[in-house]
């Protein structure tokens, strides 16, 4: 069984024309100011409909809408139609508003073409954005799915101007598609070699992608990796996306996934309440995959490499047990306490890998690491762990700027102290206290001294069982816009 990507709505800007208003088919939208300021659009669809819009626009339900908000004139009578979506929005919004604007439209879009008659509004591009990235639906399983269908006109000032605005905005949207498409899948579909195919067909987009198989790894040394696959029928692997846009020689920004394709818990069996849900347990190398396709798409001036660790996590005969001992790819060896915390094992092995290889400029590490950060910070934040602050810093600016909640959480030394192990190097869990603190303790220690680090862990982000402001409910694609915002403001070249 094999699915086919997701289909972005095509959106496209073109030159405001008030004749077309009255025989666009489908659905016409049109912007209000929340005082019901009508711009030569809405003064023309006001004449169409007899003064409709005007009326909704002195009506209690519309002073009641918050910005980007909108009410629907159905079948309105003088158009071709068959709605007009009316947008309170004013003429400078914030970027946020004109992509909750964007995301409206979409909700209520369905499959029919859309006309925007948006005149002089401001970022148009995020709201274009916004559409975009709302207008998601997760149905390559479903047999009776209807193929996506329409598409979106927004008429503007200038199109020429903001159609290359929005350009880069969309190659984050097709990003945030492929991780959402990753997260969603099943897990008899996304199995390991699957997951690496479709990383491997990112060659076309100009990206230099290698397989690691497990002679490879294990010639590697990568002891901790292998011990969480030794149990599955399904190969372990390693996959490496290189961008290389930057200033040639420049060290590169790593970005490092874990990459469970189905957690079991292993012989730490997880209770069968909930199991399905871990088919996203590979949701940090899905946010990696759509940030290198992002890159790629649109691009960037940057040198950024993504490594992604691809397991699956099964009890068996063979499978690794509680109280194993094994060695990772540093040297260090770790006692194995709980099987269910399998993703930092296979994280250690990738990170060092990846410093040992490309000596990056900075390494972030994203995974669906521990069901304490989501106690600790529930669905709207991501845990953020890190041992630079102007590393850190620069990534929670660009999250806030794109509206992806992170939230700093602390380290230090008494954590650390409670990965002591009698047998070994160190112990994978710390007890329950601090459980996502321990996590990113044990972590560090596989980050060397001269690398900038942060270790997002996504469990409580990654997958949502309601709706959030730019995706329905399921894969979010949480971080591809943060840190494809934090490589264009600090390693891009000029």
């Amino acid at each position: 069984m094999t699915s086919q990507p997701t289909p972005m709505t095509q959106v496209s800007f073109e030159a405001l024309d008030i004749g077309a208003l009255a025989t666009a088919t489908g659905r016409v939208a049109v912007v209000l100011e929340a005082d019901g300021t009508m711009d030569a659009a809405g003064r023309r669809i006001n004449k169409l409909t007899r003064g409709a819009l005007a009326r909704l626009a002195e009506g209690k339900a519309f002073s009641k809408l918050k910005q980007g908000g909108l009410i629907t004139l159905a079948m309105p009578a003088g158009m071709a139609a068959d709605a007009v979506d009316v947008l309170c929005l004013s003429r400078r919004p914030s970027v946020q508003d004109a992509r909750k604007a964007g995301a409206a439209l979409a909700k209520v879009r369905g499959t029919s073409d859309m006309l925007v008659a948006a005149g002089s509004t401001r970022h148009l591009a995020d709201l274009g954005f916004g559409l975009a990235m709302r207008d998601y639906e997760f149905n390559a399983h479903k047999s009776d799915a209807k193929p996506a269908e329409g598409a979106v006109r927004i008429m503007c000032g200038k199109p020429d101007e903001v159609q290359a605005e929005a350009a880069p905005l969309m190659a984050v949207a097709e990003g945030a598609f492929f991780t959402r498409d990753l997260v969603n899948e099943p897990a008899n579909v996304l199995t390991t070699t699957e997951f690496a195919n479709r990383l491997e067909a990112m060659k076309d987009l100009g990206l230099e992608v290698e397989v690691l198989d497990e002679d490879q790894l294990a010639s590697l040394g990568m002891g901790s990796l292998l011990c969480v696959g030794q149990g599955s029928d399904s190969p372990s692997k390693v996959v490496v996306m290189q961008w290389n846009g930057g200033t040639e020689g420049d060290a590169p920004l790593a970005l490092i996934g874990k990459g469970v394709v189905f957690d079991t818990g292993g012989i730490s069996l997880k209770p069968a309440a909930g199991m399905e849900d871990m088919t996203m347990d590979m949701g940090g190398a899905g946010v990696v995959a759509g940030v290198m396709r992002a890159l790629a798409r649109r691009k960037a001036k940057a040198n950024v490499v993504g490594l992604v660790g691809l397991v699956e996590n099964m009890p068996s005969g063979n499978a690794v047990r509680p109280g194993d001992v094994v060695k990772s790819m540093k040297g260090d060896t770790i006692e194995v306490i709980n099987t269910d915390a399998e993703g930092r094992l296979v994280l250690c092995d990738v990170m060092w890998y990846a410093q040992e290889r490309f000596k990056p400029a900075g390494m972030i590490d994203l995974a669906t690491l521990t069901g304490a950060i989501i106690i600790g910070l529930g669905h709207e934040n991501a845990g953020v762990f890190s041992n630079d602050d102007a590393l850190c810093n620069a990534f929670l600016k660009s999250a806030a700027a794109e509206n992806e909640g992170a939230w700093r959480m602390p380290l230090g030394q008494a954590y650390d102290d409670q990965l002591k192990s009698r047998i070994a190097d160190m112990k994978n869990v710390g007890g329950r206290p601090g459980g996502s603190i321990t996590a990113a303790q044990f972590l560090k220690r596989f980050v060397k001294d001269e690398t900038p680090w942060i270790h997002l862990d996504i469990a409580g982000v990654a997958s949502v069982t309601s709706e959030t402001a730019l995706a329905p409910k399921g894969a979010t694609g949480w971080g591809v816009a943060a840190l494809n915002r934090l490589v264009a403001d600090k390693f891009e070249s000029e």
